[in-house]
C-alpha cells in the first residue's frame, strides 16, 4: 500500500472554492462535500433511514418515467459556474447526460431534485437549496420530511422561484402530468 503525501492544491487565501478543488481532494466516503457561493461545507453522509426514503423515491420515479430519463442517488450538480455544487440525495436527470464522463451533472439536464430533510441540515435544504436550485432552472424541488411524513413538491414558477404545488401525506395519492405523467403516495416512501 501507498500512501499519496503530496499537498493539497486547495484555494489560496481569499479565493472561492469550485468544483475543481474538490477533486483534489483525498477519497472520503465518511463525509459529503458540497459548496456555497465558494465557501466549502462539509456533513457527515446521511444514515440508512435517510438513504432509504431517496432510494423509495427513485424506485418510483425510475418505475414511472420514460426511458430518456434516469434517477440517481447523490450525484453531484453544480451551478452557479462551479462555485455552488450540491450533492441532493436524489434526482431525476436526462439519461444522455450521464454519458458524458463529467463529474457533475448540468443543472439544465435535471429535471427534479431531491433532498431528504435531516436535522442536521435542515435550514440549507428548506432555504439555501431550494435559492440556488431555483436560480439554476431546475424545474421541480421536492423536499421529504421524515418526521413529518411528507413530500412537498415545489415547481418552478415564472418569477424564478419555487411556488408550494403540494404537500402529501401517507395515504394521499399525487397526481401530476410534469414532467410526465406519475402518482406518488408517501406511504410508499417513509
Amino acid at each position: 500500500m501507498t500512501v499519496d503525501l503530496s499537498p493539497l492544491a486547495l484555494p489560496r487565501y481569499g479565493e472561492p472554492w469550485t468544483v475543481d478543488d474538490l477533486e483534489r481532494l483525498p477519497p472520503d466516503n465518511t463525509m459529503k462535500y458540497e459548496i456555497i457561493d465558494g465557501s466549502l461545507v462539509v456533513s457527515p453522509r446521511a444514515g440508512v433511514y435517510h438513504n432509504g426514503i431517496a432510494a423509495e423515491l427513485c424506485r418510483l420515479l425510475t418505475l414511472q418515467a420514460p426511458p430518456h430519463l434516469l434517477t440517481s442517488m447523490e450525484s453531484g450538480v453544480s451551478v452557479r459556474g462551479g462555485t455552488t455544487y450540491y450533492e441532493p440525495d436524489a434526482l431525476l436527470a436526462v439519461r444522455s447526460a450521464f454519458k458524458q464522463r463529467a463529474d457533475h451533472l448540468h443543472p439544465s439536464d435535471v429535471l427534479i431534485v431531491i433532498e431528504v430533510l435531516s436535522k442536521s441540515n435542515r435550514g440549507h435544504d428548506l432555504v439555501t437549496k431550494r435559492h440556488y436550485y431555483a436560480v439554476a432552472g431546475i424545474p421541480q424541488y421536492w423536499i421529504a420530511d421524515p418526521d413529518e411524513q411528507t413530500l412537498t413538491v415545489l415547481n418552478l414558477g415564472d418569477n424564478g422561484t419555487y411556488i408550494d404545488r403540494a404537500v402529501v401525506r401517507p395515504g394521499e395519492r399525487w397526481k401530476s402530468d410534469e414532467p410526465f405523467p406519475l402518482v406518488v403516495d408517501p406511504a410508499d416512501v417513509f
